[in-house]
């Protein structure tokens, strides 16, 4: 099987072509510093040939959703380095994915403070899961140019941050609708500044963030995940094959790892401008290395990679409930099935106490 044979990225040789995809699953504790049961987590998965981490916020203001870990202070990163010497003790390799969740959070866990966005334009048709409970989206506040630049060089620290953790490299969080992708689409990005208006200048906060955060990883330690036909989070352009085209071609001049590319996960009857063929309209151009992400199982995922522009696939549900995803797919095993309930928050339960294959 292609999914089992190993690949280099960057510097690394992986010892397969499967990545755990990055998924939210807020158990850090309330200062963002995640624990032994986070460390065990990664541990049990560390036969992918990529770990990508949770998002991890890169800010006490890029928090949007409770209980979710930071990047951004010494006791944080001295929590991580257990996460990754456990991961590098089985042989695995993990990159951390940045994150800024921009308008997708809600004040209630921001004590007090409303979300920061691009625009003061709110997410419309939707609820945000809070600790105390689903509340409506707030209108967010717009940020300053400076605050854009500063944010640019949070990135930077939090890339420099994860270098001293101990991670084998970066991933920033550009999809599913959070802080970068707002800067990229119209419906989010109304500035008039240098980061709005035309498509140039609506990628250049994307840019300008993954050449701070390859300077700080290092060239081959970098990735991207984008999600060019998802518009949830109320994330809506009317052109999105040119304005990921141009991005992708840019992004081809940066000494990244690899760029992730999400399927569309979404019903886009109503959006007929939205590719469906994201692999394909997408991934042929980048220079980098493409990981296809989103809906695969072992089948549809040893197909994709035959197809020759993928070179990897990440898995995020069936790597939650399956621990041992590249034995079980080794001997077609059963799999064990996701428990929904326990993907966003709780203990163990859900989290460390899937079974491996005896």
């Amino acid at each position: 099987m292609k999914l089992l044979s190993k690949i280099d990225l960057g510097s690394l040789t992986l010892q397969n072509r499967m990545a755990m995809a990055p998924m939210t699953r807020c158990r850090a504790d309330v200062n963002g510093i995640v624990g032994d049961l986070t460390v065990l987590y990664y541990e049990q998965r560390a036969s992918a040939g990529l770990l990508i981490t949770e998002a991890i916020n890169i800010s006490d203001q890029a928090l949007g959703s409770p209980f979710t870990p930071g990047l951004f202070n010494q006791d944080q990163v001295e929590a991580w380095k257990k996460v990754t010497a456990a991961v590098h003790q089985k042989g695995g390799a993990i990159y951390a994915q940045l994150w800024h969740t921009g308008r997708v959070g809600h004040s209630v866990d921001k004590k007090g403070v409303l979300p920061v966005a691009p625009s003061a334009i709110a997410i419309t048709g939707q609820q945000h899961f809070t600790s105390q409970g689903p509340k409506d989206y707030e209108t967010p506040r717009a940020l300053t140019t400076e605050e854009v630049k500063q944010i640019v060089q949070d990135y930077r620290q939090a890339a420099i941050n994860a270098m001293a953790a101990g991670f084998d490299g970066v991933e920033l969080h550009g999809a599913f609708g959070y802080l970068p992708n707002q800067f990229l689409v119209e419906s989010a990005n109304q500035r008039t500044d240098e980061y709005g208006g035309s498509i140039e200048n609506r990628s250049r906060f994307v840019l300008e963030v993954m050449q701070a955060i390859s300077e700080a990883a290092g060239p081959g330690k970098v990735g991207i995940k984008l999600s060019p036909s998802i518009p949830y989070n109320s994330i809506i352009d009317s052109n999105p094959t040119d304005l990921y085209t141009y991005l992708i071609t840019e992004l081809n001049k940066l000494p990244l790892s690899y760029i992730q590319l999400m399927n569309a996960m979404f019903p886009t009857d109503n959006l007929p401008q939205y590719p469906r063929d994201v692999i394909g309209t997408f991934g042929k151009l980048s220079q980098h290395l493409v990981m296809a992400n989103g809906g695969y199982n072992r089948e549809t995922g040893e197909a994709e990679l035959e197809k020759g522009i993928a070179g990897m696939i990440s898995y995020g549900a069936l790597f939650l409930a399956n621990p041992d995803l590249p034995k079980r797919f080794e001997l077609n095993a059963e799999l064990n099935t996701p428990d929904r309930a326990t993907m966003y928050f709780g203990g163990e339960k859900g989290y460390t106490d899937y079974p491996a294959l005896s």
